[in-house]
């Protein structure tokens, strides 16, 4: 039976209003304050806004060249299969992956994009009463991850800027930031959003320095573009370390953002704890094909990645001709430093139709990202910065 303080109680629940906070308090504590991802501006809006007119697009860090010719007719080879589930294991890209890195299917996790498997490492390794470690201007979904999970998150201090691989990973500084309640390490190489990189001399030092328990994952999602004498993969280092993880992405180097294929490779034993949580089909038919494609057409690879770094190159010495701070980068994207008028000069780029990305929420105000476009994009960009002046 009911009584008059359970009524009152059930009254007060029925009417409280039922906003965003009513539900945040429903949610567990770490999802309680935690900021959704923010993926820069609403480009379907400003796509339609500029309808008439070229939007250039540079904010995203995509490939400006398109996906492999053989990537997009297996997409249509795959079009009147759209009723069935894709595999849900992935067999056929997963042999192909295996064959190109020389590991085992078994080491090998595919996930809807590499953002997926980030969040999930967390969710599974890490939680209350335990640290997660990461730099300094290293890509906002670590945080995320580690805050969703309920663990702390310890930030290691990046180089300086006056370093010769300024506000990069400070490789000394995340091997102090461990302690016992470590169980997860993020590090990108070469890193978002700065676009430095360490050498693989020094991650191999590193690695020697992480206790075995403390999961390293490191994001590669730029792997592809790196072409300087002293970058390496980690991946050649996972025999040796069973606590290393190493994740890839068909989004950039392969231009294939719109179908979101990424994958993990690392020991099979902690890919078989991972193959507990992930959800079922999360790679979808069209996206399986056509990853699978583009991973053998490795013409198009090439051909696509000497043009980022051609225009890579010709971007850089214009910022700095321009009298604007650059850092250097092995991507496909440039951080560029223009003092206390950045703000201004983004808005002027947006509404000259050019998107780029601030760098704010990174802690970083007067930079921007700027993605490195094809010639055209790139000549319309120097333009729209020089009506800025």
């Amino acid at each position: 039976m009911n009584t008059v303080a359970d009524a009152v109680t059930t009254d007060a629940v029925t009417t409280a209003p039922r906003d965003e906070a009513f539900f945040a308090a429903l949610a567990q504590p770490g999802v309680q304050r935690l900021r959704a991802y923010d993926p820069g501006h609403d480009l379907v809006a400003w796509r339609r806004r500029f309808q008439d007119r070229m939007l250039v697009e540079l904010g995203s860090n995509e490939n400006p060249y398109g996906a492999s010719p053989a990537a997009r007719a297996a997409m249509l080879d795959v079009m009147h299969e759209l009723h069935r589930y894709p595999d849900p294991l992935g067999g056929d890209l997963k042999r192909a992956l295996a064959t190109k890195h020389g590991v085992d299917t078994t080491q090998l996790l595919l996930g809807n994009g590499s953002h997926e498997l980030l969040m999930q490492f967390a969710q599974v390794f890490a939680g209350p009463g335990s640290d997660v470690v990461a730099s300094q201007y290293g890509f906002a979904v670590y945080a995320l991850a580690a805050q969703c999970a309920g663990a702390a998150l310890r930030l290691a201090p990046a180089l300086p800027r006056t370093h010769a691989m300024a506000r990069g990973h400070d490789i000394d500084a995340l091997a102090a930031a461990i302690t016992p309640a470590t169980r997860l390490l993020y590090v990108a190489n070469p890193n978002n959003p700065t676009g430095t990189w360490f050498d693989a001399d020094a991650f191999a030092a590193f690695m020697q320095r992480v206790p075995g328990d403390v999961l390293v994952v490191v994001d590669e999602a730029y792997a592809e573009f790196a072409d300087a004498p002293d970058y390496a993969s980690a991946l050649a280092l996972l025999g040796a370390h069973p606590n290393l993880i190493v994740t890839r992405t068909f989004s950039k180097a392969y231009a294939l953002a719109g179908l979101r294929v990424g994958y993990a490779v690392a020991h099979p034993g902690l890919i078989a704890v991972m193959e507990r949580v992930r959800e079922s089909f999360n790679v979808n038919m069209v996206g399986l094909a056509a990853a699978e494609a583009a991973l053998d057409d490795d013409a198009h690879l090439q051909w696509s990645l000497a043009r980022n770094a051609e225009q890579r190159a010709v971007l850089a010495e214009a910022f700095r001709a321009r009298g604007w701070f650059v850092h250097p980068a092995q991507t496909n994207f440039l951080l560029v430093e223009f003092g206390p008028d950045t703000p201004q000069i983004e808005a002027s780029l947006l509404q000259q139709g050019v998107v780029v990305r601030p760098m704010g929420g990174y802690g970083l105000p007067e930079c921007l990202r700027i993605t490195v476009g094809d010639e055209g994009e790139n000549r319309r960009l120097l333009q729209a910065l020089d009506a800025t002046r």
